[in-house]
């Protein structure tokens, strides 16, 4: 149900929504059109190249992603909506030079972040409601084919960069994007002006794996997120080694992004650690048994990949690590787990732990492991 709406209460009940969606807790709110003709042309070719790998669900629906008003028929506007989630005083880049720990990326670090925003948006659009009276509308965080960074970039919340992230300059980008489709008439906010990555190549050189081919186009086959989490298979043994200790997602092309010092940290209890994971060792998180998984990764985006696909990450940071009889031991124990594909990463990373052991490159004391150099991230709220 299209409402009538003139101009003067169109552009009232846009600044309304931006208000109630800031007392709601999200860090920002804009408004876009529908038109996303230059980023379909973006993601046809991105597909064509088969830099999706297996995540085949990116090819289907056909335009719908790109054409909201297939979608959801009568769409006129997209509120997008944008919620901080990097926990205060965790630790980021020190990690990544201990490795024994598991790193994590921060986003995951706490609960699932979908059901929040949802129920945020579902109060936002019910608030809306209680002043325009009925009409259409369907929100949307994760659930359904939506061209969130481009809408987002439509709605002037930010440009998107050389690492095909969404990045706002007084926020950086580690934060979750949401949309509220709707039929109502707003008047749409101007897209983001400016892409301010200029020269700036630090996410491209700063890639683990390798993974950027072009600015703002990512080969996903490469990525440690995509082999840690979307990947049902095994990892390609040439990009094991160029994990280390990432167990679940990779943050390295946000963390050494100039932009990122302006990250602000969440407001949101549910995203602060839990378990420890932001500081557990890769040993520890091995000896889980899958009923622990299960209990600890409650309520976590974690659990999604499942118990195998867990101990198969596991297994090649542990293969990673510098020599430990210990890991040895507990990866000698896991061999009789009922999975081929566990066996294959575990036997992978026994050999990795015997070359070491045979070049005598023990485990290092931590304190002795040097930092990685990377922008500070402020952990004070903001």
């Amino acid at each position: 149900m299209t409402q009538t709406l003139s101009s003067t209460q169109a552009h009232a009940l846009a600044q309304e929504i931006k208000t109630w969606a800031r007392e709601l807790g999200f860090s920002d709110c804009g408004i876009s059109d529908i038109d996303l003709d230059e980023h379909e042309t973006y993601l046809e070719r991105w597909l064509a190249a088969g830099y999706h790998g297996e995540m085949a669900w990116m090819a289907h629906h056909g335009h719908k992603r790109s054409r909201p008003d297939e979608l959801v028929p009568g769409t006129l506007r997209i509120i997008s909506l944008r919620l901080d989630y990097l926990p205060p005083e965790v630790e980021t880049t020190q990690l990544l030079s201990q490795p024994q720990k598991a790193y994590i990326s921060r986003y995951a670090l706490g609960r699932d972040y979908h059901k929040l925003m949802r129920k945020r948006i579902a109060q936002l659009a019910q608030q809306i409601e209680s002043v325009a009276g009925p009409y259409g509308y369907r929100a949307f965080v994760d659930s359904a084919p939506v061209l969130e960074r481009a809408v987002a970039t439509k709605a002037g919340l930010g440009w998107i960069g050389k690492n095909a992230m969404l990045i706002h300059p007084k926020a950086g980008s580690m934060f979750f994007l949401g949309e509220l489709y709707t039929d109502l008439p707003l008047p749409a906010d101007s897209p983001y002006p400016k892409d301010h990555c200029g020269k700036c190549n630090a996410c491209q050189t700063g890639c683990p794996t390798d993974a950027f081919v072009d600015d703002k186009v990512l080969d996903a086959r490469r990525c440690i997120s995509y082999l840690t989490i979307e990947l049902k298979s095994a990892i390609p043994e040439a990009l094991r080694p160029l994990m280390g200790n990432r167990v679940f997602g990779c943050d390295d092309c946000q963390l050494v992004c100039p932009w990122t010092r302006f990250t602000r940290i969440t407001q949101e209890a549910d995203f602060h650690p839990r378990h420890d994971l932001d500081r557990r060792d890769l040993l520890d998180l091995f000896l889980w048994d899958e009923a622990t998984f299960l209990s600890r990764t409650e309520g976590s985006a974690i659990r999604r990949i499942g118990y195998e696909r867990w101990l198969r990450n596991l297994a090649v940071g542990l293969g990673n690590a510098p020599y430990d009889p210990d890991i040895v031991e507990a990866l000698t124990q896991r061999l009789d787990y009922p999975s081929e594909l566990v066996a294959e990463h575990i036997q992978w990373a026994l050999q990795q732990q015997s070359h070491k052991q045979s070049a005598g490159l023990k485990r290092i004391p931590t304190e002795f492991i040097p930092t990685v150099s990377a922008p500070s991230i402020t952990t004070k709220h903001r």
